[in-house]
Protein backbone atom coordinates (compact mmCIF):
# COMPACT_ATOMS: atom_id res chain seq x y z
CA UNK A 1 0.00 0.00 0.00
CA UNK A 2 2.57 2.43 1.24
CA UNK A 3 4.87 1.56 -2.51
CA UNK A 4 1.90 2.46 -4.55
CA UNK A 5 1.04 5.31 -2.76
CA UNK A 6 4.85 6.61 -3.12
CA UNK A 7 4.87 5.42 -6.76
CA UNK A 8 1.52 7.67 -7.44
CA UNK A 9 3.22 10.55 -5.54
CA UNK A 10 5.99 10.50 -7.30
CA UNK A 11 4.18 10.17 -11.04
CA UNK A 12 1.90 13.19 -10.17
CA UNK A 13 5.11 15.29 -8.76
CA UNK A 14 6.70 14.71 -12.09
CA UNK A 15 4.04 15.84 -14.07
CA UNK A 16 3.08 18.30 -12.21
CA UNK A 17 6.84 19.68 -12.09
CA UNK A 18 7.09 19.13 -16.00
CA UNK A 19 3.78 21.25 -16.74
CA UNK A 20 5.33 24.09 -14.63
CA UNK A 21 8.55 24.16 -16.44
CA UNK A 22 6.77 23.80 -19.75
CA UNK A 23 4.87 27.26 -18.14
CA UNK A 24 7.98 28.57 -16.73
CA UNK A 25 9.64 28.26 -20.48
CA UNK A 26 6.22 29.97 -22.12
CA UNK A 27 7.29 32.78 -19.33
CA UNK A 28 10.73 32.84 -20.81
CA UNK A 29 10.19 33.31 -23.85
CA UNK A 30 7.32 35.41 -24.37
CA UNK A 31 7.75 37.80 -20.77
CA UNK A 32 7.13 41.54 -21.93
CA UNK A 33 10.12 42.45 -19.81
CA UNK A 34 13.30 41.39 -18.41
CA UNK A 35 12.10 41.24 -15.09
CA UNK A 36 9.84 38.27 -15.91
CA UNK A 37 12.35 36.55 -18.07
CA UNK A 38 14.11 36.64 -15.07
CA UNK A 39 11.50 35.05 -12.72
CA UNK A 40 10.78 32.54 -15.78
CA UNK A 41 14.43 31.31 -15.64
CA UNK A 42 14.36 31.05 -11.96
CA UNK A 43 11.23 28.88 -11.91
CA UNK A 44 12.07 26.79 -14.57
CA UNK A 45 15.86 26.01 -13.11
CA UNK A 46 13.78 25.54 -9.71
CA UNK A 47 11.41 22.78 -11.15
CA UNK A 48 14.43 21.23 -13.03
CA UNK A 49 15.92 20.91 -9.64
CA UNK A 50 12.78 18.98 -8.17
CA UNK A 51 12.45 17.18 -11.24
CA UNK A 52 15.88 15.94 -10.75
CA UNK A 53 15.51 15.10 -7.29
CA UNK A 54 12.15 13.11 -8.16
CA UNK A 55 13.77 11.30 -10.79
CA UNK A 56 16.87 10.40 -8.18
CA UNK A 57 14.10 9.51 -5.72
CA UNK A 58 12.56 7.16 -8.13
CA UNK A 59 16.07 5.42 -9.16
CA UNK A 60 17.93 5.58 -5.96
CA UNK A 61 20.94 6.56 -7.25
CA UNK A 62 22.81 9.66 -5.70
CA UNK A 63 24.61 10.87 -8.62
CA UNK A 64 20.67 13.00 -9.56
CA UNK A 65 21.30 14.48 -5.75
CA UNK A 66 24.74 15.15 -6.49
CA UNK A 67 22.93 16.70 -10.02
CA UNK A 68 20.37 18.47 -8.32
CA UNK A 69 22.47 20.10 -6.09
CA UNK A 70 25.01 21.72 -9.04
CA UNK A 71 21.85 23.19 -10.74
CA UNK A 72 20.75 24.61 -7.22
CA UNK A 73 24.48 26.35 -7.03
CA UNK A 74 24.48 27.30 -10.82
CA UNK A 75 21.02 28.90 -10.79
CA UNK A 76 21.20 30.29 -7.47
CA UNK A 77 24.45 32.19 -9.19
CA UNK A 78 22.29 32.97 -12.35
CA UNK A 79 19.46 34.40 -10.58
CA UNK A 80 22.03 36.45 -8.60
CA UNK A 81 23.99 38.01 -11.34
CA UNK A 82 20.64 38.55 -13.66
CA UNK A 83 19.30 40.67 -10.86
CA UNK A 84 22.34 42.93 -10.21
CA UNK A 85 22.40 43.40 -13.93
CA UNK A 86 18.81 44.26 -14.47
CA UNK A 87 19.60 46.34 -11.45
CA UNK A 88 22.71 48.29 -11.73
CA UNK A 89 23.49 47.72 -15.32
CA UNK A 90 26.79 45.66 -15.10
CA UNK A 91 27.46 42.73 -13.01
CA UNK A 92 31.00 43.12 -12.42
CA UNK A 93 32.17 46.41 -10.66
Amino acid sequence: MIHALLVFALDYASVALGLGSVLASWRLIRGPRAHDRVLGIDTLYMNIMLLTLVIGIRSGSPFFFEAAAVIAILGFATTAALGKFLLRGEVIE
